[in-house]
């Protein structure tokens, strides 16, 4: 019975101790103060009624506390899957679809919905390693080129201006060339709001200035009756639980039009919450599950489907918070859930008065956390290349859109894996007199002893760099300085060959044997052992040809002269 009731307590919050809910219950009531504004203000992003991102906290987050394994990623709305979202509905290309409007939130819930079953399918297969992927500098590039589309999207809004229907770059020269228009006092909300939150989080980290902006500047508006002087406002929203079930009006044929868009989240989700909840597992001491977050991920986003929402995903923002203020658990995001609900039943009347620039401001805020400058900085320093890679990213996401910016995340991390191999050096590896060895670029000239040559490769062979290593080892034995007898490779760093791999190293052997070069082969692990069995290329070898350790190879060299 004890046993039973043990597993029935979700896995996030297993092993609960008493002394960690007071922390929890601060955490909870800080992160409530940040993550309700910025959802609101995510809904801009979207496209969808602000209401709705109140929604992305209160069955989502509850989904993930009970189902997933972290014990601190806070799940929700999201910026860049907002941004993916309100770049891909408004190219599905149906005649009269407008932001707001119901069938834009259908094909929003839809997404999240096809997001979570994707999801489900990561989870079943055990594709949580998708994650990884992309790479950190894929993922910096990718956040950072959000950010800047996130944040300049919101110029119009803290302006007051129209904003044009084009891309970035034509919604930034439109506001440009009509500073004219600029509404002084929704410009005066924006501003503020954005010195509340950079003051309070300069000075006063502790404080969340998103919440006092809003309630600040509410009251102000409130007061001074801001909507009859021209400033936009929110206007009603409507209160109470959330609608169940998909939205009405849906067809099979709008699973195709939501399914890129749903599958650039899903990579979205699976890289950025994967990473979150790693870092922060590791940080604690605890071990990351990712395939059992994918069973919280996917429910969240079915919930959030299923409820009126669109796509959630891990928070690496949020989740800071609630590490900053010694949260232990998913007891703090309950607490969020908690709060959100009451702010649904009883307050959503009272933010009919709030200034859409406020909103815009929040946003801005966070597009602009989202430029990862330190990591731009520490990429040209530290791996240029990498560097190019996230500016490239960036690039796209800016000038193309979200949705190509995720094909070309996805592109330059996969290139840039094959790269890396396709580029893996050769070494020789040189015999020093006291027996201790050193290893040397695998050029010509190199040799191990005169006659021996010990060629060490670090990489699995695949098709992509067979015909390259085989070059490399022709090239070594062609130009070596004295005639080469013997040939052995040093194995140990080669984890697989593919078939491609296999031929072009029965090519090789054959290339030494003609010329009266005895090869060996050292250092095998038994998984290599056994492909090239499968091959036939390992009983092709000669007893005296195999070793456990180039140095009885060296010995039996040294014995053979």
């Amino acid at each position: 019975m004890t046993s039973g009731l043990a597993r029935a307590v979700p896995v996030s919050m297993r092993g609960y101790r008493a002394s960690w809910l007071g922390p929890d219950l601060i955490a909870g009531a800080t992160l409530a103060a940040v993550a309700i504004p910025e959802v609101m203000g995510y809904t801009s992003i979207a496209g969808t009624p602000i209401v709705t991102g109140l929604y992305t906290i209160l069955v989502p987050t509850a989904l993930f506390a009970l189902l997933g394994s972290s014990r601190l990623l806070v799940v929700g709305g999201d910026s860049a899957t907002a941004a993916i979202l309100g770049a891909g509905v408004a190219g599905v290309g149906i005649v009269g679809l407008q932001p707001g409007s119901s069938e834009w939130l259908a094909l929003c819930s839809l997404t999240a919905v096809v997001a979570g079953l994707l999801l489900v399918v990561a989870r079943l297969f055990r594709l949580g390693f998708l994650g990884d992927f992309l790479s950190a500098s894929v993922l910096i590039g990718f956040l950072t080129g959000v950010g800047v589309q996130v944040a300049g999207g919101q110029v119009p809004e803290i302006l007051g201006t129209d904003k044009d229907e084009g891309g970035w770059f034509a919604q930034q020269w439109h506001w440009m060339t009509h500073l004219a228009d600029v509404h002084p006092a929704t410009l005066a909300y924006g501003l503020a709001t954005i010195v509340l939150i950079v003051g309070f989080e300069r000075f006063l980290p502790r404080v969340p200035g998103a919440i006092v902006a809003v309630v600040g500047l509410l009251v102000v508006a409130t007061i001074t009756d801001a909507s009859s002087h021209g400033v936009d406002v929110v206007g009603s929203i409507a209160g109470g639980l959330p609608p169940l079930g998909l939205p009405s009006g849906l067809e099979w044929s709008d699973v195709g039009k939501v399914f890129a868009m749903a599958l650039g989240c899903a990579v979205i989700i699976l890289a950025q919450s994967a990473a979150t909840s790693r870092s922060y597992a590791m940080k604690r001491g605890d071990r990351a599950d990712i395939d059992r977050d994918l069973v919280g991920l996917a429910a969240a986003n079915l919930g959030a489907g299923l409820t009126g929402a669109f796509v959630v995903n891990g928070s690496p923002t949020k989740t800071a918070i609630v590490d900053r203020q010694r949260g232990r658990s998913q007891v703090a995001n309950l607490v969020v859930v908690a709060i959100t609900l009451v702010v649904l039943l009883f307050f959503t009347d009272l933010l009919a008065e709030l200034p859409k620039s406020v909103l815009g401001g929040i946003v801005l805020v966070i597009g602009i956390g989202l430029v990862d400058v330190t990591g731009l900085r520490r990429l040209i320093s530290r791996r240029r290349g990498e560097f190019w890679i996230a500016l490239v990213t960036a690039l796209t996401v800016v000038g193309i859109g979200v949705g190509a910016g995720i094909g070309v995340a996805v592109f330059l991390s996969i290139a840039d894996v094959i790269r890396r191999q396709y580029g893996t050096r050769g070494f020789v590896v040189g015999l020093r007199d006291d027996g201790s060895h050193v290893y040397q670029d695998a050029e010509p000239g190199a040799q191990s002893r005169p006659g021996l040559i010990i060629y060490r490769y670090d990489s699995e062979l695949f098709f992509a760099n067979a015909s390259r290593f085989v070059d490399d080892v022709e090239s070594v034995v062609t130009h070596a300085p004295d005639p080469v007898r013997w040939l052995v490779l040093d194995a140990s760093g080669i984890g697989d060959v593919d078939y491609s791999a296999g031929l072009a190293l029965v090519g090789l052997i054959e290339f030494v044997e003609a010329r009266g070069i005895h090869f060996a082969i050292a250092r095998a692990d038994p998984s290599l052992v056994e492909t090239l069995t499968r091959y036939e290329l390992w009983q092709r070898l000669p007893a005296d040809s195999i070793y456990d350790h180039f140095s009885g190879a060296v010995t039996a060299f040294e014995a053979s002269d």
